[in-house]
């Protein structure tokens, strides 16, 4: 059987898109790993920020906002979101940041509320008095149910028709006759296009197809799971941001996660928390927070890969034929799952923007491979 799509990468960009594309195609599906979203998917902060990202990543992440709060009840729950709220803080010195980052987040369309840090303490009651000169709460922040809308998405594509094959390492794809092929251990997989959404590992994929490089960048963000206080109840705080991107915390059943916000370039593979950048976490969440961290409950790292403008790349190569590329969704992959999948479906059948997404702004050419060539 000749598939009109076989899409690399069981992440929550292949299986996303991979469903809106068996809507009305023969699509396969190809992850190495033994089950869906290991890598940077399974490893989300788990947030729907919409003030999040480049112009385009926040155009996608409003036209993602409806399906996430009320998705198709036959393969999703009622909804993907539940409500958290964002508290963006800095210190007096860094008093222009703070002025630059609210006009910022304004010209995007975020609500704010500015606080005193009288207020600002009342929402998280640890922050340091001495740490803490300026404060505002985004309130349309929320938290993702990550689990549920990749296995949503794997249900529907199944019920679509989808072949879904995990721990499944392909041999160098070959264009023969107008057509991908593939190798799977003694099976071949042919497909009239391939797409690359292999995440950190995009490039490399795309070389082994035999097109030039994009400049795609794997960084690592390290994470670690710490206990709150001993009688503080942290499940209804909202998210805090360092006005800087030095560190964030996000309550996590019952804990608080943590992380210093690093982007370090990494080699795409299975990434791993490094014990000093652990330690750089808590050494700055403890300037912000009054907590005394004794242990760290658990840590790991992510891959989040970025194209040079920190732009997705969707669309197909402009020198290989039939090589389509889905990458370079960074940290914003999760909250713009929705409609980018719908984007890059209507792209990759060769159609236009459609008319909901170029709504928000989207343009094929803002995000087609070419622009980085």
């Amino acid at each position: 059987m000749v598939f009109d799509f076989l899409v690399i990468g069981a992440g929550m960009a292949g299986v996303s898109l991979a469903d809106a594309l068996a809507a009305c195609a023969r699509v396969a599906l190809v992850e190495a790993e033994p089950h869906p979203g290991y890598h940077a998917t399974g490893r989300s902060a788990a947030l729907f920020v919409p003030s999040y990202g480049s112009a385009t990543f926040r155009a996608l992440t409003r036209a993602s906002a409806p399906f996430l709060r009320s998705p198709p009840a036959q393969y999703f729950p009622q909804s993907l979101l539940a409500p958290r709220g964002a508290l963006h803080i800095a210190r007096s010195d860094q008093q222009a940041r703070f002025a630059a980052n609210l006009e910022e987040l304004r010209s995007s369309g975020s609500r704010l509320e500015l606080l005193s840090p009288a207020g600002a303490r009342e929402r998280i009651p640890l922050l340091r008095p001495a740490y803490l000169a300026h404060a505002a709460y985004e309130p349309d922040v929320d938290d993702i149910d990550v689990s549920a809308l990749l296995q949503g998405f794997l249900r529907r594509a199944r019920a679509r028709g989808v072949r879904v094959l995990f721990g499944a390492r392909i041999g160098t794809p070959r264009f023969l006759s107008e057509a991908w092929h593939v190798e799977l251990g003694g099976e071949r997989l042919s497909a009239r296009v391939l797409v690359n959404a292999a995440g950190a590992w995009a490039e490399e994929l795309g070389r082994a197809c035999g097109a030039a490089p994009l400049g795609l960048r794997p960084l690592r963000r390290t994470a670690a799971l710490i206990d709150a206080p001993e009688g503080v109840a942290v499940s209804g705080w909202p998210a805090l941001f360092d006005v800087e991107e030095q560190f964030y915390v996000k309550p996590e059943a019952g804990r608080l996660l943590v992380s210093p916000a690093d982007e370090e370039p990494m080699p795409a593979g299975d990434a791993y928390a490094d014990d000093l950048t652990v330690a750089l976490a808590v050494e700055r969440i403890q300037q912000a927070l009054e907590l005394d961290v004794q242990r760290v409950r658990h840590n790991w790292a992510g891959l989040r890969t970025f194209a040079r403008d920190r732009e997705p790349v969707i669309g197909f190569d402009p020198s290989v034929a039939g090589l389509f590329w889905y990458a370079g969704q960074g940290g914003y992959g999760i909250q713009t799952a929705p409609a980018a999948a719908q984007l890059a479906a209507a792209l990759a059948r060769g159609e236009g923007v459609p008319a909901q997404i170029a709504a928000e702004g989207v343009s094929a050419r803002a995000v087609a491979p070419a622009r980085l060539r």
